[in-house]
């Protein structure tokens, strides 16, 4: 048996007055079936004017009834809690700040799957690594673009090894030629240059 609008105080041309200003095409159509439905017509014909099945105009009509015109909002999904409460976000945020222990922790700097692996043990939640990534970017970080100092870094030796090593040259193909080399038909060897002159 189909259920009855049982609200007397919208009548169906307020019901199309509200869809015509509507700009949502969804809602639009839920009010424009309901207007046909206070006009009369059968709930087949409404529920297929207004692309839905039976039961969706069933469901809309209670919702009507219940709230008026303002229930057939389309309402916020709750969707998926989020992984880690905003406690256990600080508390991430400041082991990157810290950064790593290389005893406790065994690595010199973080990657998203240490830091995954510490989620883990710390709060019980596991996490993918790109999940690590996300919330590492809704906390504000981004990846790291410093090289890691290893502990055992001796600044001496470097730049001793520095002072010592020998000059780079860039590679033949980079270096501007010299203007010399130039000749009013183009590139020639050095030699036929000097020879031209």
């Amino acid at each position: 048996m189909a259920v009855a609008i049982t609200r007397t105080d919208v009548t169906a041309s307020e019901v199309r007055a509200a869809a015509t200003r509507s700009r949502n095409s969804r809602m639009t159509r839920r009010l424009l079936a309901l207007a046909m439905v206070l006009d009369g017509h059968s709930r087949e014909v409404a529920a297929e004017a207004g692309a839905m099945d039976r039961q969706t105009l069933c469901d809309w009509v209670h919702r009507f009834n219940a709230e008026g015109i303002e229930g057939l909002v389309d309402r916020r999904r709750p969707g998926r809690p989020p992984p880690l409460s905003g406690e256990q976000l600080s508390e991430l945020a400041h082991w990157v700040e810290a950064g790593p222990e290389l005893e406790k922790d065994g690595v010199v700097r973080w990657r998203r799957a240490d830091l995954g692996a510490r989620i883990k043990v710390r709060f019980n939640v596991t996490l993918d690594v790109r999940t690590v990534g996300k919330l590492l970017r809704r906390l504000g970080y981004r990846r790291l673009s410093v090289r890691p100092l290893h502990p055992k870094t001796d600044a001496a030796a470097q730049e001793a090894f520095k002072k010592t090593s020998p000059i780079w040259r860039e590679p033949r193909s980079r270096r501007p030629r010299p203007t010399s080399q130039l000749s009013s038909g183009g590139w020639t060897k050095p030699g036929l240059a000097s020879k031209a002159r």
